[in-house]
Parts: structure tokens; sequence; C-alpha cells
């Protein structure tokens, strides 16, 4: 494997030399424009929600609240159809739909997803133990004899304890102390188990629930809701990425060692400038080895996108990335995506300012690549534990030297070599006095991202010019 020294610089391969030319930047296809603004896809959630609980009140159901025990039903029964449509927004944000990273991006979405996650969970919880409270008092027995009962008698009621409890181990992992312990794969794969109790739930739902009792309106709504949510994923997660591979024929085309654990890996392949990419986007890549076929893990771009090649670095922090430097040229490559909104399509102000942590320097590598070359136009905050962990080093002094911009390596153990707090407020403003005045693009570690931008709230920089990228599991 070839090892990247500083006199390489920029130059990759003969072969894969990249056109430098304006014309062929705009040649590149960039990311759609969508119509939809953000509070109409906000406004059809609530819409919906507000439906369902009216089709239940049109069914007959609220006069009928009288009792306890009613009480106690109906409110499992108005948490069943909210559980059910949460799981199904839910799969809607896992089908990766480029309209709605375009809308909110990454973040966002990420945040939605966890929280609307746990609100699923608590609502089919909710709807099991409030359900089976309310028949057991109606029928005067015990809570334990009731879910028996239910198991027992009820048709497809074992299909839905297991898919209750499936939403249970699927939140479970999802916390934060849990999802540290775990592979992203092993997390990944745990996640696809949503699908399944889905399908599982709805069979109950179909037999069992109130909406499906004599109104053929409801019937459609929810079967459209359903196939509606499936369509976007077999669409976004299966039928483009196939779609894709079959176009492009991506490849691995060589490799090369830019520290002892971080290597680039270049991909050639058919028509790369019809890709809708731009730089600071991410893929999620399949590497197509009898090892490594079934997983699926996310990188970004680190050098802008350009017609040749993609180009992605990865360090090396577990078996799965480990294993990628054992790669061979020819490897076939299918990826998901892009997604993401972290690219300079963000950006209000003529200046930026770029923060970086550890290998978060990736995207940002490729965005100082695409940005015009303007004096003072680029200042960046490179954070790293040790100079081994500095990735780009050379490649950075020359994009950000062409671009008239300064550099500020901050390396070492926090409290030995730095400070134990490098992005606190006096810091950033001595390295950039007029971060204020500038778009400001932040990747790195959760925990650094989270300092940098307690930091810049307490300089009042406006929330608008603040552009995010968390490393960490994306679903």
């Amino acid at each position: 494997m070839p090892t990247r020294t500083s006199a390489a610089v920029l130059a990759a391969p003969a072969a894969l030399d990249a056109p430098s030319s304006a014309a062929s930047r705009q040649a590149q296809r960039v990311p759609r424009r969508w119509g939809l603004r953000p509070r109409d896809v906000l406004l059809i959630f609530a819409a919906n929600a507000l439906l369902i609980v009216g089709m239940w009140v049109r069914h007959g159901q609220f006069p009928n609240l009288t009792h306890p025990a009613a009480v106690l039903t109906g409110a499992g029964q108005v948490a069943a159809l909210l559980g059910t449509y949460c799981a199904l927004v839910q799969v809607v944000l896992m089908s990766r739909s480029p309209w709605l990273d375009d809308l909110f991006g990454i973040d966002r979405i990420s945040g939605w997803h966890r929280w609307l996650g746990f609100a699923t969970v608590c609502l089919i919880c909710g709807h099991v133990v409030l359900t089976t409270a309310g028949y057991a008092m109606a029928d005067g027995r015990s809570f334990f004899a009731q879910t028996w009962v239910f198991l027992t008698t009820y048709p497809y009621m074992l299909m839905a304890y297991v898919a209750a409890a499936l939403f249970v181990v699927i939140a479970v992992t999802s916390v934060r102390a849990a999802r540290r312990r775990v592979s992203h794969q092993t997390w990944h794969f745990i996640h696809l188990y949503v699908y399944l109790a889905i399908a599982l739930g709805f069979a109950h739902q179909l037999t069992a629930g109130t909406d499906f009792a004599g109104d053929p309106w409801a019937v459609g709504y929810w079967l459209a809701l359903y196939a509606a949510a499936a369509a976007l994923v077999i669409a976004f997660r299966l039928a483009i990425p196939m779609r894709m591979a079959w176009r492009h024929r991506l490849r691995v085309h060589h490799l090369v060692a830019e520290s002892p654990n971080v290597v680039s890996i270049y991909i050639t392949g058919r028509n790369l400038g019809e890709l809708p990419m731009r730089a600071g986007q991410f893929f999620k890549f399949r590497f197509v080895t009898r090892d490594l076929w079934w997983r699926v893990h996310p990188f970004s771009l680190s050098a802008a996108p350009n017609g040749k090649y993609l180009r992605i670095t990865v360090k090396q922090v577990g078996d799965f990335t480990h294993s990628l430097r054992r790669l061979r040229p020819g490897t076939p490559v299918i990826v998901e995506g892009p997604h993401g909104v972290f690219t300079s399509l963000r950006r209000r102000r003529p200046r930026a300012l770029l923060i970086a942590g550890g290998i978060g320097i990736t995207p940002l590598r490729a965005l100082i690549e695409e940005m015009p070359q303007r004096k003072n136009s680029i200042a960046l905050l490179y954070r790293a534990s040790s100079w081994n962990d500095v990735v780009f080093k050379a490649e950075l002094d020359q994009l950000v030297a062409a671009r008239g911009g300064i550099i500020h390596y901050i390396v070492g153990r926090r409290g030995q070599e730095v400070h134990p707090q490098p992005f606190a407020p006096r810091f950033l403003t001595a390295s950039v006095p007029d971060l204020r005045d500038r778009d400001i693009f932040v990747c790195g570690p959760r925990e650094m991202v989270d300092a940098v931008i307690t930091s810049l709230r307490a300089l009042r920089v406006p929330a608008a010019h603040v552009h995010c990228e968390r490393f960490a599991f994306l679903t």
C-alpha cells in the first residue's frame, strides 16, 4: 500500500487526475431543491395525528367512556393508534429520503428519530398495559389472568406481544450508554427489527383494531400509510442503491495510507459526474467481499466531487474499519446516498470558519476544496490528540494557503500540551477574532461539537450561521 507524504499534497495517480477548472465543477450535478418547506412537513405530521384521533371518536368510542374500565380501554386504543402512527413515521425517517435530508439535515432527523422512537415504545407499552387493565377490570380478572386470556383466545395476540417486546429491545439498545458498548453494525442490525415489529403488529391491528371494524375508509387510510412507508424504504434503501450500483459500477481503485491508523480509499466508476453530490455529504458504503458484503457504514467524502473518483478516509476504530485496509483493487462497491446538508449551500457569509476534531476533518477538507479562492475566506481550527492523528496536513496547508486563509493546529493532550478547554470562548476569539462575521462549520466527536456549540452560543453567534456534523452512529 502506498504511503502519502508531504510531497504528494493533492496529487492522485495520473489515471485519476481530476479536472480543476470551474467548468468541470459546474458539470457536477448538485442535490435537488424541493418545493416543500419544513413547516409543511410538520403540519402534515400533526394533521394525520389529529385525523387518527378524529376517526377513533367518529367510530363511537368517546361516548362510551362512562366507566373506569372503558376509560382505560379507550386510552389504550388511542395509544395503540398513535403508537402505530409514530412507528410508521419512524420508518419514513429511516428511509433516508433525500427530500427529508435536504429539508431538515441529518442531525435534526437523528434527534427526531431518537425521541419519536421512545414515544413509540411508550405508546405501544401503554396500549398493552391500559388495554389489559381495562379488560381485566370489566371482566373481574387479574391483570395476569387477562393477559393469559389474550394470548390463548385472541387471534394474532402472541404476535402483537412479540412486536411490543421488539420495540422495547430496540429502545434499550438506543440508549446512549448501550450504544457505546455495541458496534455500529450490531446496532444497525438490531434496528432492522423495527420492520418485523411493525409487520407483526399489523396483523393484530387488522383483526382487532377499532379502525378496521366496518369502516372501509379507515381501512383504506391505514393501508395507504403502510404502503407509503414501505414504498419509501423500498425506493431509497433498495431500488435506488441497486440502480446506482448498476449504472455507476463503482470499484475500489487503490488505497493510500494517510497515517498508521488512517487510510484513504479511492473509488472509481462510470458517469460519476451524474451523481447529485456535494462536498460535505456522506454515503453509506457496502464493500462486496466475502466478509463485508452484509455490512454497511456511513463515510463522508474527503475530497470534493470531481467526476473522476470518490475518496473516503477511514480511521481504524473497530473490526470493520480495520478490515478495510485489506480491500483489493477491483472490489465492487454499493453506495446509498448521498445524504446530509453539511455543504456550502448552507453558507450565508462570504467567509467561513471550519472547526474539526480528529477524523472529523474529512468532510471539512472536501468543503475547503470546493470553496472559492478569495483572500482571507477560510480559517481552520484542527484539534487532534497527537501529530500522528493529524490527517491531510500537506493538503490542508496548500488548500488554505491558496485561499489566503489561516490554520491553527491544536495538537496534544488536554490539560498537558493544550488547555483543558481548547474551544472555550476566549480561545476561539483569540484564534479568529471575526468569527461572528463568518459561517461556522463544525465536525468531530459529539463531545467536542457540543463544547464548540456551547462556546458559540456564549459568544452570541447566530444559530443560522452554525452548521454541525457529529461523528456518531447514523441510522
